[in-house]
């Protein structure tokens, strides 16, 4: 079955097909994202406009809209060009003014003639104590005032798209919907007293309220579910055909890892332990593993990460590990190498800085097993990188890493097993959205011995004694982060205010202390850049937002964030994160220009009260949306016409295990409500899975 089901042809046939759109105003709605009659289904009216019948504007809330029955009086026309045309009307109760601007006089007469009743509905103002209707959207002869519905939905619109335009094409769109079959759970639906398919959206767009509009009516309710299920059940498909595809038996022996642990200078974390033995299970089972590590900045995924690869190591295989930058590799590298000396294992890095000779050597030892364990940038994708037996490929910090990316390196080896590393605290329904074909362990304890670091709000007018602060410190031999504004999307502008900035410390602080880093320097400068601060030949470092992710400076004990009002929540937690790694006590400076917005205030004292990554993950959630928090378009986030991320991640979480159970039980969709569940993937554009369904 992977051709779209006849039911579904007049859903998906052109815009044009409806009545009342020709091809100018399908153009248009392509800007809403309306390619077909079926995603007008899915563009729901955002409010309501209030037209019950009422006797009189006496009393009601103005301005606001009014529908009320009246007796036409006279017409008075404009005295000047222009001006405005006045009809003079009376209800039960009072009299008030209709207001017509470049209106043609004979029109007027014919539609509103004196002496006859029509109900009117539109906006009442009062101007100079006079109640005026300036362009009634409806006057109909009292007989037809059924026509006005009581309440009226108004949609989302955009240029050349009017609300009758939009009423019109919705409505020929809801009666194309066929009669559906269940795909939802019955014990799920009718514990929310969901209605079918069909009855959903046509009550979606004929809300009698404003509480039909709530996301939790239970219309609306089902719609964003199903969203959400054809989203999960995809994720839910991959990760069964990952599964499908055998891995290999890794078991650990626990003779290396006994090494590194005997030589720590501390016990690892419960929560350590726990990761790591949840990833040893999944390395000696025949599936392939595909597994997410989250942890806080500092929570010690290295370690865990380390002790997977000890475990293809022993299994008699090897393992890899990729990271975004070749900063980020290098440093992996470093901390890594005295660990795989205690372990007795070759560890050797691979960057696209490896040329010639160089780089023959490295892929034939590699190639014959002499290298257990590769460190490298994407550079390890290459065609001639070949593994004698790889097992464990685990990816670093890889929020602009897709789902097709992550098969692709298990490819490299005989379906390697697939560990991704995050330390971003992704708030629940974020990681569901986007790791939902994952198993996800939480590090949620910080190793010991981490000092707490300090976090001050202070106002940008106070820059000279930040300066002053930072004097004090270097006199004690210790460094400090500078980062500069996030300017709007525009690289140049950030430029400009880190090399300011670069110039003003420099001035101060002298010469040769004061380092720069920014995203348009060539990466060679960069890392000779970072190279020079982590040996502390420069005692601050001058920064855009590049050192956000990995480096490791211990001795560096302050981070000024300069606007950091203009940073999301979970990015100045990454940041503040750079600071507090060796033993001395830490500060990070909150730099904002005063005066703060009410959220702005609230948003940067939730960073002062605490350290705790998901906490600050759930509240930029909450104040700022998702799409914001990991600009949708690179993240992997899928965009949701109904369903809302920020308020609805208990709905994505039952979606998830509803999605995983009923592939459990009908593997193949073959069910009817399997059969069900084909076809809302098809309603709900999802041919990647169609075809993973085919595949299997």
């Amino acid at each position: 079955m992977s051709t779209r089901p006849t039911p579904l042809f007049p859903l998906f046939a052109a815009l044009e097909t409806l009545e009342g759109v020709g091809p100018k105003t399908a153009k248009h709605f392509t800007q809403l994202g309306v390619e077909a009659p079926r995603d007008l289904l899915f563009t729901l009216p955002h409010t309501g406009i209030d037209r019950t019948l009422r006797e009189t504007i006496h009393g009601a809330d103005l301005p606001g809209v009014v529908t009320v029955a009246v007796t036409i009086g006279e017409h008075r026309p404009p005295r000047n060009k222009g001006g405005a045309y006045r009809i003079h009307v009376e209800d039960e109760r009072m009299s008030f003014q209709l207001v017509f601007f470049h209106a043609r006089g004979d029109y007027l007469h014919t539609l509103l003639p004196t002496g006859e009743r029509r109900v009117v509905s539109g906006r009442v103002e009062l101007f100079d104590g006079v109640a005026q209707m300036v362009h009634p959207e409806h006057a109909l002869p009292e007989e037809e005032a059924s026509n006005i519905p009581a309440f009226e939905p108004v949609y989302p619109l955009t240029s050349g798209i009017t609300q009758k335009v939009m009423f019109k094409a919705t409505r020929a769109s809801l009666s194309r919907v066929p009669p559906m079959p269940e795909w939802i759970d019955p014990g799920q639906k009718s514990q929310d007293s969901w209605p079918d398919f069909e009855q959903a959206v046509q009550n979606a767009h004929a809300p009698k309220s404003m509480a039909d509009i709530a996301m939790t009516a239970p219309a609306r309710e089902r719609l964003a579910y199903d969203e959400l299920m054809a989203h999960q059940l995809t994720l839910a498909l991959a990760r069964q055909t990952e599964r499908r595809v055998t891995g290999q038996v890794s078991r650990s022996t626990g003779k290396l890892q006994s090494k590194v642990l005997k030589s720590l200078p501390y016990r690892p974390t419960g929560a350590q332990m726990r990761a790591i033995s949840k990833v040893a299970d999944d390395m000696a089972r025949p599936d392939r593993m595909n597994r997410l590590l989250q942890g806080d900045v500092g929570a010690g995924k290295t370690l865990v990460a380390f002790m997977a690869l000890l475990i293809a190591v022993e299994a008699g295989g090897q393992g890899v590990m990729m990271a975004p930058t070749e900063i980020l590799a290098r440093q992996h590298l470093e901390g890594l190498q005295p660990l795989a000396e205690d372990a007795g294992v070759v560890l050797e890095l691979l960057t696209g800085r490896d040329k010639g000779r160089e780089r023959k050597v490295k892929l034939e030892a590699l190639a014959k097993g002499d290298i257990q364990i590769l460190v490298g940038t994407h550079a390890v994708f290459q065609a001639d990188v070949v593994f004698s037996d790889l097992r464990l490929a685990i990816v670093d910090e890889q929020h602009r890493f897709g789902v097709r990316q992550r098969l692709e390196l298990g490819r490299k080896g005989r379906n390697a097993d697939v560990l991704v590393m995050t330390a971003t605290p992704i708030p629940r329904s974020l990681a569901l959205a986007q790791y939902g074909d994952m198993d996800v362990s939480v590090l949620d304890e910080k190793p010991p011995g981490r000092k707490p670091i300090r976090t001050a709000l202070v106002s940008t007018g106070r820059l000279d004694e930040v300066v002053e602060r930072l004097r004090a410190v270097m006199a004690e031999g210790r460094q400090c982060y500078w980062v500069c504004p996030l300017v709007e999307e525009s690289e140049s502008v950030d430029l400009t205010a880190a090399e300011e900035r670069f110039k003003r410390l420099r001035a101060v602080l002298g010469e040769d202390v004061v380092g720069l880093v920014h995203g348009q320097m060539p990466p060679a400068d960069k890392d000779a850049a970072m190279k020079r601060f982590q040996e502390g030949r420069t005692k601050v470092l001058v920064a855009t937002t590049v050192i956000e992710v990995g480096v490791n400076v211990p001795n560096a004990t302050i981070m000024v964030i300069e606007r950091a009002e203009t940073f999301g929540l979970a990015q100045l937690h990454q940041l503040r994160g750079r600071v507090g790694r060796g033993d001395a006590a830490s500060t990070c400076l909150l730099l904002y220009q005063a005066p703060l917005s009410e959220t702005g205030q609230k948003r940067l004292e939730v960073l002062r009260e605490t350290e705790d990554g998901f906490v600050i993950a759930e509240t930029d959630l909450q104040m700022r949306g998702a799409g914001d928090l990991i600009g949708v378009a690179q993240s992997g986030v899928p965009r949701f016409k109904v369903a809302d991320l920020e308020r609805q991640s208990a709905l994505m979480a039952v979606a998830q295990s509803d999605a995983r159970k009923l592939l459990a039980d009908d593997p193949a969709l073959e069910s009817p409500r399997g059969k069900a569940a084909r076809l809302l993937l098809w309603l709900m554009r999802q041919d990647e899975a169609i075809r993973l369904i085919s595949v299997g």
